[in-house]
């Protein structure tokens, strides 16, 4: 059996996979280990959950497995993912669980977990939580049962926590914006968010019925919100995922900007306000080249890590560096927040904006992406690619054609058994035919 924790918590389908009585014992064993670290009051824990029908359920074993081992439960009903972690820190919660699958269809589920201060486990905690999960629970009794209670300002004051992270004196008057909300978490909170912060809004996909959530529109559907924003003629569009950790945009013309373009906006932004810490922006090897090319340009330098948001945020936290994020649109604002913040990410951007007097093309022209193509190779075995001479040699040759105008990545998978062959290059066809020639190579050799 592999690890139960993932990049981003633990998912699955959800009642096969991902059961009551699962998310009931890591609820419990959760507390318990957390408690441990700190025996002097009794634990508070903050629940939240997207839309998706299966979260009802989830969430009352999570409430119950909490409230078993003596935890005391605010239920914050439907919030976005960063919601739950900056609540955690603002009510001085010692943990805090958010069911979610993020982008994933409707039947999938997922329990996310935040550490005190809204940060997420380090893997040594999500560990120990794995190895004691069934273990026996010295279940309290009587008094010592943990109570459950809803938080019904919950939206207020992460809204508030939104306006105030906007740069003082900003209004996003005069900016039309379309948001695609994906059906999830932020169908309520992101449209309040940005009217309060002064833009027209006009929100899409932000009626959930438990149903709805990603199905073809947000963040991995960005057809739907560039229709919209052509049709309307605003400014931009802002697309989130179903629990709004991420953010995409589009141009007023419709044209994509992803994570590694707004990450690029931003670190000009906030180097221009003397917050972009050591002038260092913290990224995945994911991230496209032009992101580092641009970057270099102007005396950004650019830390990278492994894929996932907790790797990026864990280089934030060691180097107390203040922007970083991935190309796939999760972006921390570390002065302002402890895991990637979809909301947040959008009214910095508006913001840069409006401060600016430029369309957002014009800011995103900063970087040129190099076309990058990706291609799964499925392998009996990813260790004896890992350790082929023969593939070291084909991608040394590869490296060799581009002579630094491109870039070659092989990364095997954390959940699958395939490699992943990575190629950018100045054009598209290049990079098609290097990554074909790569990926046989590594289907030969496995």
């Amino acid at each position: 059996m592999g690890r139960l924790f993932g990049t981003d918590g633990v998912r699955g389908l959800a009642n096969a996979e991902l059961t009551p009585e699962l998310g009931m014992a890591l609820a419990a064993t959760a507390a318990r280990v957390l408690a441990e670290t700190d025996r002097s009051h009794r634990p508070l824990a903050v629940v939240g959950r997207d839309p998706r029908a299966s979260g009802e359920m989830l969430e009352a074993a999570v409430t119950a497995g909490l409230a078993s081992a003596g935890a005391d439960v605010l239920r914050v009903g439907v919030v976005p993912t960063p919601a739950v972690a900056h609540l955690v820190a603002d009510l001085g919660a010692d943990l805090g669980v958010m069911i979610s699958a993020s982008h994933n269809p409707m039947p999938d589920n997922g329990i996310k977990l935040f550490a005190d201060g809204g940060h997420k486990l380090p893997d040594a905690v999500e560990d120990a939580i794995e190895a004691r999960l069934y273990e026996p629970l010295d279940r309290p009794t009587g008094a010592q049962v943990g109570r459950v209670r809803d938080l019904a300002d919950a939206g207020r004051r992460y809204l508030g926590h939104l306006l105030g992270a906007l740069p003082a004196g900003t209004s996003l008057d005069g900016v039309r914006v379309v948001v695609d909300c994906a059906n999830g978490g932020a169908s309520a909170l992101a449209p309040e968010a940005y009217r309060r912060a002064g833009a027209e809004v006009l929100a899409i996909h932000a009626e959930p019925d438990g149903l709805n959530i990603n199905d073809g529109c947000g963040s991995t559907h960005l057809d739907q919100v560039a229709d919209a924003v052509r049709e309307h003629r605003a400014d931009l569009g802002i697309a989130h995922d179903g629990d709004a950790d991420r953010c995409l945009a589009v141009t007023a013309e419709g044209e994509v900007v992803d994570g590694d373009q707004i990450m690029a906006v931003l670190a000009l932004a906030l180097r221009e306000a003397g917050e972009l810490t050591a002038d260092t922006l913290v990224t995945t090897v994911m991230s496209n080249l032009g992101l580092h090319l641009a970057m270099k340009e102007v005396g950004v330098t650019v830390r990278t890590t492994a894929v996932g948001d907790r790797y990026v945020l864990e280089e934030l936290r060691a180097g107390g560096y203040a922007l970083g994020g991935e190309q796939s649109g999760h972006l921390v604002l570390a002065r302002h927040a402890t895991t990637g913040d979809g909301l947040l990410t959008a009214l910095r951007l508006m913001a840069r904006m409006a401060q600016s007097g430029r369309t957002l093309a014009e800011l995103a022209a900063v970087m040129v992406a190099l076309p990058q193509v990706l291609v799964n190779v499925a392998v009996a075995d990813k260790a004896s690619v890992a350790a082929s001479v023969r593939v070291r040699e084909a991608v040394a040759e590869v490296e060799a054609e581009l002579a630094g105008r491109g870039r070659v990545l092989l990364r095997p998978s954390g959940t699958e058994q395939v490699v992943r062959v990575m190629v950018e290059a100045p054009s598209e066809g290049v990079a098609e035919q290097l990554a074909r020639r790569l990926a046989a190579v590594v289907g030969a050799v496995s």
